[in-house]
């Protein structure tokens, strides 16, 4: 028995050590994903060389057809066995290709990773097709939420609660749930947990980041209206965590 033991615990000792040379690899492929130029081509794990010889750019096309969410080019670097720099490359040649020939997609760098979208020409087409016999997925009172939390983040949900004069705790669980938003720390005066949006929300907005969110102005009353409204004494809205506040439906 400590003869078979003894044979065992070797077998599993090669098998680590086998385990540990492949992860060495695959560690230094991604380590030289920054470096090198666009011919080099970084050692790659024995039986996986079929990888580093495919044609670069109908490799990207075909894993980002089926990602879920945007690709790093650190990612597609390790996967493809090339150096970051030539997929950085590859990727901003598809998507000039892409937009010179006037597809119907397009290859855009959002919240910080590479994912195929609509074209924003087109954006008619498939909301026509998407809500076809279908109800939209947020409600006006979600959307607005969300339009609260973006434009004023980090924000508490009284805060929310007061600038669309409606209480916002259930709206907010419901953005929570779907990953459109999350706690960002409390808020030092009053320990009230803060919110922000999150990469999720910019990836399906098809923003880069906040800082391309449109600009309120436009859309905001004239002074005069403003004033206007403030001169008939419009009571204030005072968050009730008792319940008695007005609440969506």
């Amino acid at each position: 028995m400590e003869a078979h033991g003894a044979t065992e615990a070797r077998r599993a000792t090669e098998t680590y050590r086998a385990a540990a040379r492949a992860y060495d690899v695959t560690e230094a492929v991604g380590a030289d994903a920054d470096g090198g130029g666009p011919g080099e081509r970084p050692e790659a794990p024995a039986g996986a060389l079929g990888v580093a010889e495919l044609d670069l750019q109908p490799a990207l096309e075909a894993v980002l057809m089926v990602v879920d969410e945007p690709a790093t080019e650190e990612h597609l670097a390790r996967v493809l066995q090339r150096p970051r720099r030539a997929v950085a490359l590859a990727l901003r040649e598809l998507s000039d290709d892409y937009t010179r020939q006037g597809r119907g997609f397009d290859l855009r760098l959002v919240a910080g990773g590479w994912r195929f979208y609509s074209r924003a020409e087109y954006a008619d087409a498939v909301e026509a097709f998407v809500l076809d016999g279908q109800q939209a997925r947020l409600t006006q009172a979600a959307l607005e939420t969300l339009a609260v939390v973006a434009y004023r983040q980090p924000v508490s949900r009284s805060r929310v609660s007061a600038v669309r004069g409606v209480n916002c705790d259930g709206v907010m669980r419901t953005l929570l749930q779907r990953g459109l938003v999350e706690e960002a720390g409390t808020e030092p005066e009053t320990g009230a947990i803060l919110y922000r949006t999150t990469n999720y929300f910019l990836e399906r907005m098809g923003l880069r980041g906040l800082d391309e969110l449109p600009e309120l102005a436009p859309f905001l009353p004239e002074a005069e209206a403003v004033e206007s409204d403030s001169a008939e004494g419009i009571p204030s809205f005072d968050v009730d965590d008792s319940g008695d506040s007005q609440t969506d439906h």
